[in-house]
């Protein structure tokens, strides 16, 4: 399972970021506008990772003007927390989660509608804003019109929850084959403690499953999070890190 996941990992940027490599690392380079990649461990690399690999990386990304940011699964490249940390950065641990069946059903909130956004919906572009608005950002121009553009290649998957056709919460899931994450679930903060993003998520869960969808995985911010995840059917499976340079 891990193995199908690291495979995902390596395929799921490629649709719109260039790879170059630095030996047991890659980097994720974003072509054009966009949210910005990370570099990550090379796909079926299995030994230690040095230092002087992710000081490497590191430096290309400052030379590009990009996050100096790794992700990476810890129990499938373990040795790779060490070199990252030499080098500065700090890690933080996530909790990897996998479906377990098809999912648990949840009840649709009173008042609003939970459904899949197509790429032409009137609801999109708040659609792609929610989740912003769930941090305090919004999204840079022409995001909606990228998130259209995936939704009709088939690369990426919608659904949001709307109350008078505005998306209080949304949610994506990425396919590749037949695997796909569920990625940035938010709810704007007006919105919050209403289950909004659990019935996001569960409508994700069930438009994954009826596209033929075999492994469904999401990476939860923390154990809280996780445990909302678990009423849905997900369940712990391993360790996801995230290292970026310590906040001033």
């Amino acid at each position: 399972m891990l193995k199908r996941i690291e495979t995902y990992y390596d395929a799921v940027p490629r649709s719109s970021a260039r790879a170059e490599e630095f030996g047991p690392l890659t980097l994720f380079v974003q072509e054009g506008q966009g949210w910005p990649y990370y570099a990550r461990p090379a796909l079926g690399h299995e030994g230690e990772v040095g230092v002087g690999a992710v000081e490497a990386v590191r430096a290309r990304q400052r030379e590009l003007g990009v996050p100096e940011a790794f992700e990476w699964v810890a129990e499938t490249t373990p040795g790779l927390r060490a070199a990252v940390e030499a080098s500065g950065l700090t890690a933080h641990e996530h909790p990897l989660m996998v479906l377990e069946g098809d999912g648990v059903a949840v009840p649709e909130p009173d008042g609003v509608a939970v459904r899949m956004v197509g790429a032409d919906d009137p609801a999109l572009a708040t659609a792609v804003a929610a989740p912003f608005a769930a941090f305090g950002a919004a999204p840079q121009p022409g995001t909606a019109e990228r998130i259209a553009e995936r939704i009709d290649a088939g690369l990426t998957r919608l659904a949001a929850a709307l109350e008078g056709g505005r998306a209080l919460s949304a949610g994506q899931h990425q396919p590749v084959g037949a695997v796909s994450e569920v990625v940035g679930v938010g709810t704007v903060p007006a919105a919050r403690r209403r289950g909004l993003g659990l019935a996001v998520t569960a409508a994700l869960v069930a438009d994954a499953r009826a596209g033929g969808v075999e492994l469904v995985f999401l990476t939860a911010s923390d154990a809280d999070v996780a445990r909302l995840y678990g009423r849905l059917g997900f369940r712990t499976v391993a360790t996801a890190l995230i290292a970026e340079p310590e906040e001033a």
